[in-house]
């Protein structure tokens, strides 16, 4: 069952099950920045490159299972299935928004 998300959120997640990395400037803000595996992302083409290496390296899935919205911060709860090892795993996206675009993505 879909979860409503908003929308820069909901683009990011079909993006990522359509392995689409040309539409990430439609949900990131071009000064966004992502923090996934110990290592922080900064500025949209650093975020391509790690989206597209994550999609090359594991081949996953992500299906938004819950959602919670604070003022500060939404956090998503995703079934994450692909090519990793515990595979598949509920994760933690914690996003924060501003203008309409992805501000900022920690997964973990």
């Amino acid at each position: 069952m879909a979860i409503p998300l908003p929308a820069p959120i909901a683009l990011f997640f079909e993006l990522s099950n359509k392995e689409d990395s040309t539409s990430l400037e439609r949900c990131f803000a071009t000064d966004a920045r992502v923090h996934d595996e110990k290592r922080t992302h900064r500025g949209i083409t650093e975020i391509r490159n790690w989206f597209i290496e994550a999609k090359k390296k594991y081949s996953y899935t992500a299906e938004p299972l819950e959602m919670e919205d604070d003022e500060a911060t939404v956090t998503v709860r995703a079934r994450v299935s692909g090519n990793f090892p515990g595979s598949p795993a509920v994760l933690r996206y914690v996003f924060e928004l501003r203008d309409g675009r992805i501000q900022s993505l920690a997964i973990g």
